[in-house]
């Protein structure tokens, strides 16, 4: 054992206290920042599931200054075969008014291939009544939000009038309720590709078709792709900035936080060693004089700055790991926000990510102590009482 080594642990021995003191205060501010990060990992990961897991990862629309794709299943067999696309729908929508018997609403009409849009968009997962996947047997169905529903009074098996300027009158049964708990379930309406085409007059094509990735990261390579092939194509994190900035509001606003949380407990080490260097003059000066050069006493303190970092640091994720994981296997009662119980994600990444940079940030914290330690004068560092 290096002697620097030796006394750097003779002096965390010496004084326990204060060790015991600066290692909690570094391990609590760790098992804050572990828990908050499994949190925020936990809560990016939820909202990715509620809603990105859920949206069309990129949108193909219609050639500028067009108002329909014609030929379609070109333009579909094309970007199928673009790497990471797993899945596309084609799909018609526009507006219309939906009537039952003295009320009235309108919502988007939505015409899409069954099997097709829910491999891309698992519209089958919120479906509360009847089967979405019926669509593709029934020339007049419906597949509508619980929200619009309970506006118009609609229940399954019911059937609803469905009207707009300069479109075909149709009577459509309602085949299948769905709830996202979003405002899409009082906005949008599903029924078959062939039935929209009726409605609004058209011949057989589309407006539009969604596309599914195996990486939803891609996104925007995938519409770079596409648009290069004279399609406007825009991925989900150009259509919905709003999740993004959700996310980056909040990752912003813990990480300022445990920031300065983070530098409070450094400056609990600073103090601990400057009181160190303080009761350790005479000692300090009588290394010196037996023959210990500066830098092995400033090495002396950045020892002991790290040893307390690395301690703290190590405890504080174990900690703060078995507090996310025990609150994150806590169930909440049935429905509350949506979620059976807090979402916690503790990755390994995360857990040896905080632990260097709190060792590194103490490190340098120890730095001015270790310099005040190494430039004091041996004679009167000696003669001090």
């Amino acid at each position: 054992m290096r002697y620097e080594l030796f006394i750097a642990l003779r002096h965390i021995k010496a004084r326990k206290r204060q060790t015991i003191l600066s290692v909690a205060a570094i391990g609590i501010a760790v098992m804050i920042l572990m828990v908050s990060q499994a949190f925020m990992a936990g809560f990016t990961q939820e909202i990715y599931e509620s809603t990105v897991a859920n949206l069309p990862h990129v949108v193909v629309s219609p050639q500028e200054g067009e108002d329909y794709i014609h030929l379609y299943g070109n333009i579909v067999r094309e970007v199928n075969s673009i790497e990471g696309v797993v899945a596309s729908s084609p799909y018609l929508i526009g507006e219309a008014s939906f009537r039952y018997r003295d009320k009235t609403a309108n919502a988007a009409l939505k015409g899409v291939v069954p099997t097709e849009e829910e491999a891309v968009a698992h519209v089958s997962n919120d479906v509360i009544e009847g089967d979405f996947e019926e669509l593709a047997y029934s020339r007049r169905g419906i597949v509508i939000g619980d929200d619009l529903a309970r506006r118009l009074g609609l229940q399954m098996g019911d059937s609803v009038e469905v009207s707009f300027p300069n479109a075909n009158t149709l009577s459509l049964r309602v085949i299948a309720i769905y709830d996202t708990g979003t405002p899409a379930d009082e906005s949008l309406t599903y029924t078959s590709l062939g039935t929209a085409q009726d409605f609004y007059g058209t011949a057989d094509v589309i407006n539009g078709i969604s596309l599914r990735l195996a990486d939803f990261n891609r996104d925007r390579e995938v519409a770079s792709i596409i648009r290069e092939e004279g399609y406007r194509a825009d991925g989900w994190t150009q259509n919905n900035p709003e999740i993004l900035q959700t996310l980056a509001i909040e990752r912003s606003s813990n990480q300022v936080t445990l920031g300065f949380i983070l530098l409070i407990a450094s400056f609990g080490v600073v103090s601990t060693l400057n009181m160190v260097v303080m009761s350790k003059l005479k000692e300090i000066g009588i290394l010196m004089a037996m023959g210990m050069s500066r830098s092995g006493i400033r090495l002396v303190f950045l020892l002991e700055s790290g040893m307390l970092g690395l301690a703290g640091a190590v405890l504080g994720a174990l900690a703060g790991t078995v507090i996310a994981l025990s609150v994150g296997s806590y169930p909440l009662p049935e429905g509350v926000y949506g979620i059976s119980s807090i979402p916690v994600i503790v990755r390994p990444t995360d857990v040896l990510l905080i632990i260097t940079v709190v060792f590194l940030l103490n490190l340098i914290a120890g730095i001015y102590p270790a310099q005040r330690a190494a430039s004091l004068d041996p004679v009167r560092a000696i003669s001090t009482r």
